[in-house]
């Protein structure tokens, strides 16, 4: 059994400011090594069920969070960036399963750090009518590989998030909002208990998959509504974007291919913005 691991860093235990999160805050390096540790859990609990390998990709903000030596030796780690793939570089239909581990909730969410992507930037996102944020599109994504989502940890405004997109996702909370910056914590021995535990157990009771080739991709449509109208506009110059008003745009095609468009989009933005990522 081979699992992916997405580690995201807004949700993991005891982390609930900009300052937690970001290069160059006060207590960023404190909250590395908490990530690694919530990651570390997961791989634990994989490892438990019978997993003979396990995929670490850092999907944080610059995506070299993670420090080698603090990972678990069982795991080899995806570092740095650009990745095509972003949080999901690395996963293909090989693995059996996702474990998503630190996950926030979407843009307008009262969850802690809550945003999509790109802190206040992305206003609003959708898939196929439906608001998503990181949670339901890397589900979305997985599935379109064939890949199930087993376990989400974070906060319970991300594990909410998870549920009401896929019931079926286990989910762990590690800690519980407040507000955007504000969380009651639980206690990281007993939080990393739990994660090791829900992983365990999603992956024992993850029914043998049916390996069937590549299936036909599935077509869906992403909308994102930006802060700036100056985004929007530029992205108009890729070809098969479309307005939807002057500060939203949209594309339809296939994931996971949908998937890299947005991330060729996410670049774009970068390169025409500069605001920190949480105000």
């Amino acid at each position: 059994m081979r699992i992916y691991v997405s580690a995201d860093m807004e949700g993991v235990t005891g982390l609930v400011d900009s300052d937690d999160v970001q290069p160059g805050g006060r207590d960023y390096e404190r909250g590395r090594s908490m990530m690694a540790e919530d990651v570390n859990a997961a791989v634990r609990g994989a490892l438990a069920a019978g997993a003979s390998a396990a995929l670490v990709n850092d999907a944080h903000g610059p995506m070299r969070n993670l420090l080698p030596e603090a990972l678990h030796p069982a795991a080899r780690l995806v570092r740095g960036k650009p990745k095509q793939m972003g949080m999901l570089e690395g996963l293909t239909g090989e693995y059996d399963a996702v474990v998503c581990v630190g996950y926030h909730a979407r843009a307008g969410a009262l969850g802690v750090l809550s945003h999509s992507f790109m802190g206040h930037e992305i206003e609003d996102m959708w898939l196929d009518g439906r608001p998503v944020g990181e949670i339901g599109l890397a589900h979305a994504t997985a599935a379109a590989l064939g890949v199930p989502v087993v376990t989400l940890t974070g906060d319970d405004a991300a594990c909410a998030e998870m549920t009401a997109w896929d019931a079926s996702v286990a989910t762990v909370p590690v800690k519980y909002a407040h507000d955007r910056f504000a969380a009651e914590l639980r206690p990281p021995r007993e939080a990393r208990k739990a994660i090791e535990e829900g992983v365990a157990r999603a992956l024992a009771e993850l029914p043998p998959r049916a390996r069937d080739g590549v299936r036909p991709a599935a077509e869906a449509t992403l909308t994102v509504r930006w802060q700036s109208a100056s985004v929007a506009a530029t992205l108009l110059g890729i070809p098969s974007v479309t307005a939807v008003d002057s500060r939203t745009v949209r594309a339809a095609g296939p994931l996971p291919a949908l998937y890299r468009l947005f991330g060729v989009w996410m670049r774009v933005a970068s390169a025409l913005t500069n605001q920190p990522p949480y105000c």
